[in-house]
Order: C-alpha cells, then structure tokens, then sequence
C-alpha cells in the first residue's frame, strides 16, 4: 500500500506531512513497510526525539491530535511522553502502509507484585504474518528498535540487552497448532496472557512494564493521557522528567539532577543550576526553548532547592 493510499485510519496517517517528519528524524531510505524500513524508523525517531514533560510542568495541557503533535514535535523541534511519541510514530507507520495496533501497558520498573493501572502506550506492528512491538515513548529505558513478539526473545541494542517474556499463558509459536498458519496468535494460548519487556541490569532481569494483547485507541490514550498529565500522584506532574536513551549512554534529567548511565551501569550524576537547564537541554537532549519557555523554566527551578 502506498503512502497516498493511507486514508481514514484512527492513526489520522492521512493528516500526517509525512516529508516533514521523515526529514525530522533524517531518514531517507525505501517507504515500503518492510522489516527493515521499521528498524530504521524506530531507531531514528528514538535518536531524535526526547522523552520530557515540559508542557505538563509549564502548566499546559497536552494536546495529542496529530496538527498539535506534528507542530511540537516536527514544527518546533520538541519531544514529548509516550502518547505525543508513539501517537506521531503511528500515524507516520500507518501512512507507510504498516498495520499498527495499539497496547496498554502497566508500568512495572522491577515492582512485578505491584499493580499499577494502564498508564503507557505501545505499539505492535504486524509483519509477514509475525507480531513485532515498536515503542518510541519510554524514556530512559525505551527500546532503541522494535522486538519480535516471541516469548523467551532476547535482543541486544547498543550496549542494552531487552527480553520478552510471557506470564499467565502457555507459549506458542505464531502459525503452529492451534491455530492456521499466519493467523495473529501473539495473544498466545489464552486470551489473558500478559507479555513482559525486561531489561538486563548489573544484578539481573529488571520488569519494565507488563502488556496484555487487548488493541487501545487513540480515544483510550486521551484518557489515560488525561489521568497521567494532571493527577497530583502521576510521575510527571510533580517535576521535570526529560530522557533521551542512546546506544551507549542514556541521559536522564529529573528535577535539576542530570544522570548518565553507560552499559557498564556506570554513572554520572550532578545537579544542574536553575539558570543552567536550557542549555542542558540543549546540548544533551536537543531541545531549544524559545527565550518565553526557557524563562518560565529557570523560574519554576530556582524554587526548588539544589540538593
């Protein structure tokens, strides 16, 4: 299916200026949606785009239709959090011809006895008769290229080791008894399986978060998006939190404190002064506030007392 194509999908891929984004993350390879041209997708949108909450922590509400997301993101070289990301992403995947579904995801960060509410969104593409999870808006920990749905998979990206496993379902391989082959069985032998996507630390397999197979919409992630940008106990209402993973560094910068973690679990950590953060941001996130935006975030930082 070609690009023009593409009409009437809930990812809004028709609405999508697919030329200003593709040149936003500065890809120009083959627009067939193949495995390859996924890969290089993903990698790219996660190389260019930061994960960070600036609008939330500036008193602004989060708008997730695809006119104020390409004018963000694309028009004035922000991020975003995960809807802003994978929304953009989905729309860009759909008008390429891909087959996208939306998932929720319940955030684990290595408390697996601990039930959060469906918070994240993700994303699963369909290819040659196999499930592949792509997901651009994690953050600190996010993949760097899209996993194949496989129980037991084990991928190495960058200096970064990732695994899916399954919980609550007997594994089975796609297109294998019990159902036809090329039929979707990525929900594996129930219907209520959950999938979990680890990452390898210094001490062993560390939960990221926890994925079921029911299919989320974009109306699904405006709730949800909602819910996480203005309750008073959501991670990101409270603080700044901006995140850029890399192949062999991810940046962090929660509050004023900035964090750089290589594969070996080394880390750098120091405080940033208040007047210092636009240009931390900058530098090591690719942000550029204009001068209203940056002075609105001095402000609110020098509130905040520097450990």
């Amino acid at each position: 299916m070609t690009d023009s194509a593409r009409t009437g999908s809930a990812w809004s891929g028709d609405e999508l200026d697919l030329d200003a984004y593709l040149a936003r993350i500065g890809y120009e390879g083959e627009r067939a949606p193949t495995a390859a041209t996924l890969r290089e997708l993903h990698a790219r949108h996660a190389a260019t785009f930061a994960f960070e909450n600036l609008e939330i922590v500036l008193g602004r509400p989060v708008l997730l239709d695809l006119k104020s997301l390409q004018e963000k993101m694309v028009g004035r070289r922000r991020g975003g959090y995960c809807y802003e990301q994978n929304l953009l992403y989905a729309a860009a995947l759909d008008r390429l011809g891909f087959q996208v579904t939306g998932l929720g995801a319940r955030i684990r960060m290595g408390e697996a006895t601990k039930i959060r509410p469906v918070t994240h969104a993700l994303l699963k593409v369909r290819l040659d008769g196999e499930g592949w999870i792509t997901d651009v808006g994690f953050g600190g920990e996010a993949l760097l290229a899209p996993v194949p749905l496989r129980d037991g998979v084990e991928v190495r990206q960058g200096g970064w080791t990732f695994g899916l496993v399954r919980e609550g379902a007997p594994a089975r391989e796609e297109g294998r008894a019990g159902g036809p082959a090329g039929a979707d069985n990525t929900s594996g032998g129930t219907p209520d399986g959950t999938w979990v996507l680890r990452s390898r630390h210094e001490d062993g397999w560390f939960d990221l978060y926890a994925f079921g197979p029911e299919a989320r919409h974009p109306a699904d992630y405006g709730v949800f998006n909602y819910y996480i940008s203005t309750h008073p106990r959501s991670p990101f209402t409270g603080r700044t939190v901006v995140q850029q993973p890399g192949p062999d560094l991810r940046r962090t910068l929660i509050g004023t404190e900035l964090t750089l973690t290589r594969p070996d679990w080394s880390r750098e950590v120091r405080q940033v002064p208040a007047e210092e953060i636009p240009a931390v941001l900058e530098a090591d996130f690719g942000l550029v506030l204009d001068e209203r935006d940056a002075a609105d975030l001095v402000a609110l930082h020098r509130e905040e007392p520097v450990a």
